[in-house]
């Protein structure tokens, strides 16, 4: 296992194929004994998923948290929206959602 210091921002988050369990380094596996701050390729050999027991082959790397969603090649196109966060693009959504249903009632006021 690796000693130095590694910032968590930086550890990337892994997801089993076969249940969707996400390993998150930052709160590791309190089953499987794993302390948080172990990246998943310090991972000891004989580790399994603790929902389905699959064999880390079987995870894909889903990136760290907070990183933009999408293909890599993709995120210089639109209108920044490609390069947000999930929470930021939630935010835009709810937050234009909740303007709309402010200006529809204030329709009511009118006379």
């Amino acid at each position: 296992m690796s000693t130095q210091a590694i910032d968590p921002a930086e550890l990337h988050r892994y997801e089993c194929d076969s249940c969707g369990y996400t390993y998150e380094p930052t709160k590791g596996d309190a089953k499987g004994r794993i302390a948080a701050g172990v990246a998943f390729e310090d991972l000891p050999e004989d580790w399994r998923c603790p929902v389905c027991n699959a064999r880390p082959a079987q995870f894909q790397d889903v990136g760290p948290v907070g990183k933009a969603s999408g293909f890599e090649e993709n995120l210089g196109y639109g209108l920044g929206v490609n390069k947000m966060t999930p929470g930021q693009k939630n935010l835009l959504i709810f937050g234009a959602l909740a303007i709309a249903f402010l200006f529809f009632i204030s329709l009511y006021g009118l006379q």
